[in-house]
């Protein structure tokens, strides 16, 4: 199981609730320090995993800690005809609306306030389920991940993008000196929360990718898991079925 790693670490709040107020913060600055951060590479990785989801020809799809809507949005090149965005954070959920009435896609995509460890539908609801960026940040990964799978359809997909850590000399050290000291003083910069961005770089490295994710997302009885590496190792696609 992977360290429980919190953005606030004198909160009274739980780590769920810590992670809300910390999106809700840096929710106006999030989609312009994900570009700067990733060097925008990270709109490369999310056309893949739509890829992935399109080549399913999934007729409704669910994207779990949707923040800002990226990945909702570009999943309407999938041709489903019902995408649900759901996020912890309100503050992320608003700026993702407005993006989504400025693309006219209000009608094709429903952003809902909601908690991935508690999901409000039915079993086996959505063709495929994606998470960008978010099962890091799950207080209970396991219990997520099975209200994950419950509301997969039998034959769906699921889809992970999420952070890693390189393996290989240079991308390891690189990976480390720039996530420990470069990555909090751009979050500093440019938001006014002050440990977000050392959270986020916390809780990747301490967050059990690979392998280790893999084995995982098998006991809770997910198939045909595999992972795929992007970028040296500082990201990694995992796909599964149910």
């Amino acid at each position: 199981m992977s360290k429980k790693i919190t953005p606030y670490k004198d909160s009274e709040l739980n780590k769920k609730k810590q992670v809300e107020q910390m999106f809700d913060n840096i929710s106006t600055n999030y989609d312009g320090l994900n570009r700067v951060i990733s060097f925008g590479i990270d709109v490369k990785w999310r056309k893949k995993v739509v890829k992935l989801v399109a080549d399913t020809q999934p007729d409704s799809v669910l994207d779990i800690a949707t923040g800002t809507g990226d990945l909702a949005i570009n999943m309407t090149k999938t041709g489903a005809t019902r995408i649900v965005g759901l996020d912890l954070s309100e503050g992320m959920l608003s700026v993702g609306r407005k993006k989504i009435s400025e693309k006219g896609l209000s009608d094709k995509i429903e952003m809902i306030q909601g908690d991935s460890e508690a999901l409000p539908f039915e079993d086996d609801t959505f063709d495929a389920i994606t998470v960008a960026f978010g099962v890091r940040n799950f207080e209970d990964l396991e219990k997520g991940l099975a209200e994950i799978h419950r509301v997969l359809k039998p034959g769906g997909i699921f889809v992970i993008l999420e952070t890693s850590v390189p393996t290989k000399f240079p991308y390891k050290q690189g990976y480390h000196f720039y996530s420990k000291n470069l990555l909090p003083i751009i979050g500093k910069l440019f938001s006014k929360d002050k440990v977000a961005y050392s959270y986020l770089s916390e809780s990747a490295a301490a967050f059990p990718y690979g392998e280790r994710l893999n084995n995982i997302l098998r006991k809770i009885g997910f198939n045909n898991v595999e992972d795929k590496p992007q970028t040296m190792g500082v990201a990694t696609i995992y796909t599964a079925s149910k």
